[in-house]
């Protein structure tokens, strides 16, 4: 089993509804950013991987919204959405401010 899976919470297969299932997934994503650290990335190759790690998680919460569309749970799917695609969208300028003041090493 890759490392990534290893801390899979298995209790969200058994989620009541379809909103706490795709909550707790968000919640997963969030775990993921939170160790996320940025401020660590000293190479371009550094850099890049984190884009690329917010870039999936963005895409990973378009999916999950896209199954929200018509849910009468919506609101409390697209709340969380939002907040980790605005913290998504804050770690994105902080790399660009690094780039901006040349802290990154090539």
């Amino acid at each position: 089993m890759f490392s990534a899976f290893s801390s899979m919470d298995y209790r969200s297969i058994r989620a009541s509804t379809p909103a706490e299932t795709a909550v707790k997934r968000l919640n997963g994503i969030g775990e993921v950013l939170s160790s996320l650290d940025i401020s660590t990335s000293h190479t371009q190759d550094d850099m890049t991987r984190a884009l690329w790690t917010l870039d999936t998680a963005d895409k990973c919460i378009r999916m999950i919204l896209s199954e929200f569309r018509t849910a009468p749970a919506k609101e409390q799917v697209v709340r969380e959405a939002t907040r980790l695609a605005d913290l998504i969208e804050l770690a994105r300028d902080e790399i660009s401010n690094y780039r901006d003041r040349g802290i990154v090493l090539s």
